[in-house]
C-alpha cells in the first residue's frame, strides 16, 4: 500500500519435523506462519489478536527479522528487507525496536539500568560519554522514572516500572516502528493501564507506530486502530477497531469477542463458542483450518481453502459464507428484574419513609 511504513505480502515460517537420531529424516512441517498479509500506516497501531501458538509472536520476529523467513516479502519504508543482511540491517535496527512479554527476563540482571539504556547508544555508536549519559536520564523521564533510577539493577523495581525500563530501551534508539509483545499480559490489572496509557501517550508525542501483539481484547479495544484475527498461521479478519467489535464477519473472530467476560452476572447473551481443540500446526485441517469447530461449515468449507478478501471498504476476511452470515448482536438485553443490590436499597429506602412518617 502506497505511503505505508510496513507492508507484508505472503509472509511464512515452516519449521521442519525430524525423526531418527543419525539419519534424521523430515517427517513433516509446522507451518508456523501461512502466507500472512498486512500493512501498518505511520503513526497507527495494528493488534495482532488470537488464541496461543496461532503465529502472532512468530509474525512479530519475522517482521524484525530476528528470525529468517520460509517465504513472503517485508518492505519497511518502502525498501525489502526480506534479504537485507550485514551492515545494512544493522543500521535498520535504530528504525524498527520490540517491547518483550516478560519484563525481567528481557533485561540483563548483571547490568543497571543505566547501562542497559546505554547500550543500545554504544552499540549503534550515537553520541559521547556525557550526551549517552544525557540521553539516559531523558528516557528515564520519559517513562515516568527517575534519573537515581539508572544506578539500580532490574530486580529493585516493580513488574510496572520493569516494563517502563523495557519500553525506554527501545525508545533509546528513536525508532518509527515498535512491536509490543503481548508487553502488559505479566502485569496487574492497574499497572496494564498505567502502561497502556504510557504507550499511547508516547504514541501522540513520538508519531511512532505499534504492531500490538494482545490476548486481551479490552486491552485492544483501547489500543488498536486496527485490529487483524490470527487462526492457525493466517490472518481470517482484518478491519477497523470499531467495525470489527460492533460487526465481526469470521465465526472465530464471534467466538473471541463473545468469549469476553461480562462485568454483570445478571445480564444473558447468548454465546457461540467454538467446540473442540485448536487443531495442531502439524497437520491442519483441509479447507478453512476452522471448520472443524464452525457451526456454519458447510461441504465448500471443508474442502476449499478460502482467501482473505474484501467484504467492505477496509474490511476483509476470509470466510467463503461472509455474506450469508446472519448478522452478530453483541448488545447485552437488558433485563427486566432489577439487581439484588438495587432491590435492597430500593427496599431500605421504602422502610426509611415509612419509619419517619410513623415518626411524625
Amino acid at each position: 500500500m502506497k505511503n505505508a511504513l510496513l507492508e507484508v505480502t505472503g509472509l511464512s515460517k515452516h519449521y521442519p519435523v525430524k525423526r531418527g537420531l543419525v539419519l534424521s529424516k523430515t517427517v513433516g512441517m509446522v507451518k508456523a506462519v501461512d502466507g500472512v498479509s498486512f500493512h501498518l500506516m505511520r503513526g497507527e497501531t495494528l493488534a495482532l489478536v488470537g488464541e496461543s501458538g496461532c503465529g502472532k509472536s512468530t509474525t512479530a520476529r519475522l517482521v524484525l527479522r530476528l528470525i529468517e523467513p520460509t517465504a513472503g516479502s517485508v518492505f519497511f519504508e518502502g525498501v525489502d528487507i526480506t534479504d537485507m543482511a550485514g551492515q545494512p540491517l544493522r543500521a535498520l535496527r535504530r528504525r524498527m525496536q520490540i517491547v518483550f512479554q516478560d519484563p525481567f527476563a528481557s533485561l540483563n540482571p548483571r547490568m543497571t539500568v543505566g547501562a542497559i539504556l546505554e547500550e543500545p547508544l554504544i552499540v549503534h555508536e550515537i553520541g559521547d560519554s556525557e550526551s549517552r549519559k544525557a540521553r539516559v536520564n531523558e528516557l528515564l523521564g520519559l517513562v515516568g522514572l527517575a534519573p537515581y533510577h539508572a544506578s539500580r539493577y532490574p530486580h529493585e523495581f516493580s513488574g510496572g516500572q520493569r516494563q517502563r525500563i523495557g519500553i525506554a530501551r527501545a525508545l533509546a534508539v528513536e525508532p518509527s516502528l515498535v512491536v509490543c509483545d503481548e508487553p502488559v499480559s505479566a502485569l496487574d490489572v492497574s499497572i496494564q493501564a498505567q502502561v497502556v496509557n504510557l504507550l499511547k501517550d508516547l504514541q501522540a508525542r513520538l508519531g511512532l507506530s505499534y504492531l500490538f501483539i494482545a490476548h486481551d481484547l479490552a486491552v485492544v479495544k483501547h489500543m488498536a486502530d486496527r485490529v487483524a484475527v490470527m487462526y492457525l498461521g493466517r490472518i481470517v479478519e482484518i478491519a477497523a477497531k470499531d467495525t470489527l467489535f460492533a460487526r465481526p464477519i469470521h465465526p472465530y473472530t464471534r467466538t473471541l469477542l463473545q468469549a469476553i467476560p461480562r462485568p454483570d452476572p445478571h445480564r444473558k447473551l447468548a454465546r457461540q463458542i467454538a467446540g473442540g481443540d485448536v487443531p495442531s500446526p502439524l497437520n491442519p485441517p483441509t479447507g478453512c483450518h476452522f471448520h472443524t469447530r464452525c457451526t456454519f461449515a458447510t461441504d465448500i468449507c471443508r474442502t476449499a481453502d478460502p482467501a482473505l478478501r474484501e467484504v467492505a471498504p477496509g474490511h476483509a476476511t476470509a470466510c467463503h459464507h461472509a455474506e450469508a452470515l446472519p448478522l452478530l448482536d453483541l448488545t447485552e438485553s437488558a433485563h427486566a428484574a432489577a439487581p439484588n443490590a438495587a432491590k435492597r436499597l430500593a427496599l431500605y429506602a421504602e422502610k426509611r419513609v415509612t419509619a419517619t412518617a410513623a415518626a411524625g
